[in-house]
């Protein structure tokens, strides 16, 4: 790949980058230099947008080019371990569509909407500057690693490069992480799923079509990506189409699954597809489920740009101040770049970028579109989420965020508590607003989905069927969140299975093979249950199981950041390149300032909404005056409560010292690779020469073009070059 110089930008590229800077510089200005006149939502988009464009076309570039040097001449683990099982070239448009819908899991969609209570410009700056210096480039880089490293898991690599005490801490932290994130993602899924028909169906058909997709790119018509890829988006469409019919049939009740039995089928699909080749399942399924994704964030833009919706919510609210507001305690700093998570920084991308996709990846130069592509797309998705919140009333959307116990169960009620928070909302108002989703009660639908969902009705109804189409596009949002989660649970077991195989393998060496049947199974079986026990759990106590570790999950997802951006550092440093290591330790720093400061805070502070000794301590002292304090309603609940608020503090407090000693050693590796760089011993897998042919962008460029047509022939085979089996 090379980089052009000044004599070959032409004057036209020139006007047009201009112009793109411009249209974002724009956006940006409309946004935060308002002083209380409308603000339409499109500006919102035109400064994502914008920043986008420039961030990708001119940084991710200068990444993958000068301190990365990828290098398409070098064969990836999917060349050279291809086994048809998890090592498999796959064509670089299907994993862009798995990598997006892996990564893009409850963070971006739920994030945003929870943030909106500080206002709607604190939220935005984070979640665009943030994934152009810190997400897309910790996702790029530690994919880049992985894959140089036959796809290790995250873990694996600290403890190979930084070293065992720093490596140890590592896996411990990064497998209780995970296995926290996938229980709270499983959760988000079953409540949308649960008593829905229409849902349920729709989802449950994208595993047939999915498989039938595998199979004729595998056997059928191998390398016939765009031939497969309307076959399935024709199916999907009817798949939705028919989840409406499905809602109002006869055959309803079957699809109508309370909560116990989705988490059954929940338990099922994710051992099933942990263990099933990846391209049979896993990679159409999640390929698939991009197209509902980017195609429903991308009519949502669209529809913002026709509609040019107001933004209601306050740039910055008193809340950012005051950090006393009712859908979550705590000021701006830190909180907002916690409650955002996968749309600007997530950790979890580093498991998906060091855990299915490096094992996939046809060339090192595809590292770009794949992980800083698939980033930007998801913090997209984050900002159309923020748009969702922001331009529906602030009263209806306190009201809906609010606990039970700050708006109570009336309208009446509601509308008071409202007020009392400096915004209005009448009752008549709070009810024709459930009416018109054709919901019972919109009061204390915490969690962000549901107003997510009525932000995006409000908008599509505006385009197609007006107020008669909007309890429509209400569950259609609520269905397609639950999609849009679901993707990233599955790909999410099968890390974990790397995972867990990777540390078993330090112990007995035939887990290291990860094609080894016996540990595939076992350690499928392992990761299932334990996110599958705390679910459980959670479904059937409000108390319990995972609901005892939701309150740590920012502060979880944020410290794993904390862990790939340390082992990038690391191996930057000691791959010769520490003059580019503040790409990555930048983040990192700034990462570790704000994770550290809400764990202490989280740990220590003295507000009992904030603090989970403070909370454990004023429970107790309700415990022995005999008092009963919300949300428990009997003394049972209030020991429970206790004893979440002991865990969720221990556990913070150990997450956040495994960390510190997972830094602490990479700092130590890196002072020692910098002091003796003759010291400095990488694990690497030996150079070989690729034999496979293929674009690095979405678009092949006129030289590789000819390249493929040059290897087209030489092969016999249209359009593909010389692979180790059929394209996925």
């Amino acid at each position: 790949m090379s980089t052009p110089t000044a004599r070959n930008i032409s004057p036209r590229t020139v006007l047009v980058w201009t112009a793109v800077a411009l249209v974002g510089a724009l956006g940006w200005a409309m946004l935060a230099l308002s002083r209380g006149e409308e603000v339409s939502a499109a500006w919102m988009v035109a400064a994502a947008l914008g920043s986008y464009a420039i961030a990708y076309r001119f940084y991710s570039r200068f990444i993958v080019t000068r301190v990365l040097r990828a290098d398409k001449t070098r064969a990836t683990p999917a060349e050279r371990r291809n086994d048809g099982v998890d090592f498999h070239p796959t064509d670089r448009r299907v994993l862009l569509g798995h990598h997006f819908a892996a990564i893009a899991g409850a963070g971006p969609l739920v994030g945003p909407v929870l943030a909106a209570q500080m206002g709607y410009l604190p939220g935005t700056i984070w979640i665009v500057v943030g994934v152009i210096f810190a997400g897309a480039v910790q996702d790029m880089v530690t994919l880049f690693f992985s894959t140089r490293r036959d796809g290790k898991s995250l873990g694996q690599m600290a403890r190979e490069e930084i070293g065992p005490i720093g490596g140890a801490a590592a896996l411990l932290s990064v497998f209780i992480i995970m296995i926290i994130l996938l229980a709270v993602l499983a959760l988000i899924v079953v409540n949308a799923l649960a008593e829905s028909p229409w849902g349920t169906f729709s989802i449950a058909m994208t595993i047939p079509i999915a498989l039938g997709m595998g199979f004729y790119l595998r056997v059928l018509r191998p390398g016939r990506v765009t031939e497969v890829s309307l076959i399935g988006l024709v199916l999907l469409l009817l798949s939705i189409v028919g989840g409406n019919w499905v809602a109002e049939s006869s055959w309803a009740d079957t699809f109508t699954l309370d909560h116990s039995t989705l988490v059954l089928w929940m338990v099922a699909y994710g051992f099933i597809a942990s263990v099933l080749p990846v391209w049979m399942l896993l990679a159409p399924r999640d390929y698939l489920s991009t197209f509902m994704k980017i195609g429903t964030i991308g009519l949502l833009a669209v529809g913002v740009i026709f509609t040019l919706p107001t933004l209601k919510m306050d740039a910055v609210t008193d809340f950012a101040g005051r950090g006393d507001g009712p859908v979550f305690a705590g000021s701006l700093f830190p909180f907002v770049f916690i409650t955002i998570a996968c749309g600007a920084l997530s950790g979890f991308h580093a498991l998906i970028a060091s855990g299915t996709t490096p094992k996939m990846i046809e060339k090192e130069t595809q590292v770009r579109m794949i992980g800083y592509g698939a980033m930007l797309m998801e913090s997209f998705v984050a900002v159309m989420a923020m748009v969702a919140a922001s331009i529906i009333d602030p009263g209806l959307f306190f009201a809906m965020n609010a606990p039970a116990g700050v708006v109570g169960d009336t309208v009446q009620s509601a509308s008071e508590a409202v007020a009392g928070l400096g915004y209005s909302i009448s009752p008549e108002q709070l009810a024709a607003a459930a009416k018109a989703v054709e919901e019972s009660s919109l009061l204390s639908r915490t969690g962000g989905a549901p107003t997510l969902a009525v932000g995006v009705s409000e908008i599509f109804s505006d385009v197609i069927g007006g107020d008669s189409m909007r309890a429509f596009w209400y569950h259609f949002a609520i269905m397609f969140e639950a999609l849009f989660i679901l993707t990233a649970l599955d790909a999410g077991t099968r890390v974990g299975r790397f995972m867990l195989q990777d540390m078993l393998g330090n112990v007995y060496k035939p887990f290291r093979d990860v094609s080894w049947k016996p540990g595939i199974w076992i350690c499928s079986a392992v990761v299932v249950a334990l996110w599958g026990y705390f679910l459980w759990v959670g479904v059937h106590d409000p108390l319990g199981g995972v609901n005892q570790l939701f309150p740590i999950f920012g502060i979880a997802n944020q410290l794993l950041a904390a862990v790939a951006l340390a082992v990038c550092t690391t191996l930057l440093v000691k791959s010769g390149r520490l003059k580019w290591a503040w790409v990555t330790a930048v983040p990192l720093v700034w990462d570790v300032v704000v994770t550290l400061t809400a764990s202490w805070q989280k740990i220590f502070s003295d507000d009992p909404r904030v603090g989970f000794f403070s909370q454990r301590e004023r429970y107790q002292d309700a415990i022995d005056a005999d008092k009963v304090l919300p949300p428990a309603k009997n003394m049972d609940e209030m020991h429970t409560v206790v004893t979440n608020s002991t865990v969720d503090g221990v556990l913070s407090a150990l997450l956040a010292v495994l960390v510190i000693v997972v830094i602490a050693d990479a700092a130590r590796t890196c002072v020692r690779a910098i002091r003796d760089p003759e010291s400095a011993r990488l694990h690497e897998a030996p150079y070989v020469e690729s034999r496979i042919v293929a674009p690095a962008g979405l678009v092949a460029t006129p030289e590789e073009k000819r390249e493929l047509a040059e290897a087209a022939a030489a092969s016999g085979r249209p359009e593909r070059a010389p692979q180790g089996g059929p394209s996925a």
